[in-house]
């Protein structure tokens, strides 16, 4: 059986930065299948399509990657474990509602994915498979990087449809090329959100700080400046490296992946002046 996520080690001088993509896998477990209703073409339109594929390069950067191959649809890795609703998982609270929690019930279309609530026992079985080993990995390559440099920079690697859908509260907004996502600039150092931006900006593309997304659940776990971990959601839009109509790589792929690997490299040399 295909392994739920894959941790790479650097392959070249190692820098201070853990890259994770939790959400570019399609796969769907046969034991957690019969549970789902999700039509075949909303698992991949709700996947983060390629963006693994986009930062394959970061280990050769120094980076150490991790990245998930489970459909967010069994288990969302970018959500706390306790978010459900009563919809989701039996005996859940009835507020507030998480139709896109940790597990999802609703597609961005607004189609059902879940065939009824899941109850505790069937929960417990998708965070003790998938879920907490994923973290447990992160949490120890974050490790790693506090224990070699005093620091760590977190990229949480993301995509995001060029426009808005119904399931979100900007539908049919043209969305910003970048979105870097640090919940008000809190969970990294000014000169890393900055870092960022700049190099988005330097290769003509429109930036956007925290609209729509802020940083899911592991940019707020893990981003504490004052702990020395610094964490940034990087939301790309989903026209610069694919089509999203039929829902394969676009012609400026390769320009897209080039923009992420540079990307993760100048973080690393940022990176290692924060420990100097």
């Amino acid at each position: 059986m295909e392994p739920y996520f894959v941790v790479t080690p650097p392959r070249s001088e190692e820098t201070p930065v853990v890259v994770e993509v939790p959400h570019a896998g399609l796969f769907v477990p046969p034991h957690f299948a019969c549970e789902m209703l999700a039509p075949v073409r909303s698992i991949a339109r709700d996947a983060d399509l390629f963006v693994d594929e986009l930062y394959e390069g970061a280990c050769d950067e120094g980076a150490t990657l991790v990245v998930s191959r489970v459909s967010r649809y069994v288990v969302d890795l970018n959500r706390a474990e306790t978010d459900v609703d009563a919809d989701t998982v039996v005996g859940g609270p009835s507020s507030p509602r998480a139709p896109r929690g940790v597990v999802w019930r609703l597609t961005t279309d607004n189609e059902r994915a879940l065939a009824g609530p899941l109850t505790r026992e069937k929960l417990e079985a998708r965070l003790a498979e998938i879920h907490r080993p994923y973290h447990a990995a992160l949490a120890a390559a974050i490790r790693g990087k506090l224990e070699r440099f005093g620091v760590c920079v977190l990229l949480a690697g993301h995509s995001m449809p060029s426009v808005g859908r119904s399931g979100h509260g900007d539908e049919n907004v043209q969305r910003a090329d970048v979105v870097p996502g640090t919940q008000g600039r809190t969970t990294a150092a000014a000169s890393l959100i900055d870092l960022v931006e700049q190099h988005a900006r330097e290769a003509g593309l429109s930036v956007l700080h925290d609209e729509p997304y802020r940083g899911g659940w592991t940019t707020r776990l893990w981003g504490r400046p004052s702990q020395h971990v610094h964490a940034v959601q990087v939301e790309i839009a989903r026209r610069l490296y694919m089509d999203e109509a039929v829902l394969v790589r676009g012609q400026a792929f390769d320009a897209a992946r080039k923009f992420t690997r540079t990307l993760v490299r100048k973080l690393g040399a940022a990176g290692r002046e924060l420990s100097a």
